[in-house]
């Protein structure tokens, strides 16, 4: 029985569909006993591992060039001018050679777990990217400007739309042990929302309900700032039910996110009209969840 390897996640920016599925099914060929691959849906919250660019996409070089420097997101640039590419990049020629591929990729992948290792000792952890569209030029108004653009942090609920509370109480404990202190779980009829909130402390809390009536109950009467929605809870029409959150007065700033399998088909034009922010493949890892909410709600860090 072959070993089973972590799956990296690499996120592609600047091709075109046909590049795309090449560089697919490359990384989905990743030989043993290296590191395996998979490609991020471009409606993905998820941060990648790795970043691999269209070397002669302008767009492409700008959007990464607003990542902050460093081993800690590696950028593997494709084609272009130079040998070194843009800010020193590693960069490979056009066509792609896959022994070189995957040579330089575990290479990346190196020098960012060693990254990450120097991080963690120095009792740091990786911010994620909270910036929802690419900024393809620098600033140009005084930093004042910006400051007043910005809104404070969402302060309500995060709810879980599931056939079961086993997530919703998953999502507790990540909580509690990285932002607050221990929660304590209520339990109730499945039909009905539920929720953990930290004794003694200003946390939000982690709500649950298996019902579409229900959430858009909650979400009309109490503020909750993150949707998680399971795209295969039965009786759940995962777009309607964003429709109909984002419809409310009020919804503006509340994110909702759909939790997919590889069986979900997601459909990026119904998603954004229906308000949806983005997608998370399942399983996800503790880190993912933090990250996300990290990114949509501005949470603060404990010391790792």
């Amino acid at each position: 029985m072959p070993a089973s390897r972590y799956p990296f996640s690499v996120r592609l920016v600047g091709f075109a569909p046909p590049e795309c599925a090449q560089l697919e099914s490359l990384l989905a060929q990743a030989p043993l006993p290296g590191p395996s691959y998979f490609c991020l849906h471009d409606d993905s919250l998820q941060e990648p591992d790795l970043y691999i660019a269209d070397g002669a996409n302008p767009a492409a070089l700008a959007r990464l060039a607003c990542l902050p420097p460093g081993a800690l997101q590696p950028i593997l640039q494709i084609g272009g001018d130079g040998a070194t590419g843009e800010n020193g990049r590693r960069t490979l020629p056009c066509p792609v050679d896959p022994a070189s591929l995957y040579e330089a990729l575990a290479e990346l992948l190196d020098t960012r777990v060693q990254a990450l290792a120097a991080l963690a000792a120095r009792g740091e952890r990786c911010l994620p990217e909270r910036r929802r569209r690419p900024r393809l030029a620098p600033d140009t108004e005084a930093p004042d400007y910006y400051t007043r653009l910005r809104q404070g942090p969402p302060d309500g609920a995060v709810l879980i739309i599931d056939k079961g509370g086993a997530f919703r109480d998953h999502v507790a404990r990540v909580v509690a042990n990285t932002f607050v202190n221990p929660l304590s779980t209520t339990s109730s009829n499945p039909a009905t929302i539920t929720s953990c909130l930290a004794p003694g402390t200003t946390a939000r809390p982690v709500e649950w309900t298996d019902s579409s009536r229900a959430a858009v109950r909650l979400c009309d009467e109490t503020p909750v700032s993150l949707v998680m929605i399971n795209t295969c809870a039965p009786g759940i029409e995962p777009y309607s039910l964003s429709s109909a959150i984002k419809s409310q007065e009020g919804a503006g700033r509340t994110a909702v996110l759909f939790l997919v399998g590889q069986s979900f088909k997601y459909d990026s034009l119904r998603a954004r009209d229906a308000g949806v922010r983005g997608l998370l493949d399942k399983p996800v890892a503790d880190r993912h969840l933090l990250a996300t909410f990290q990114k949509l709600l501005a949470l603060p860090l404990n010391k790792p």
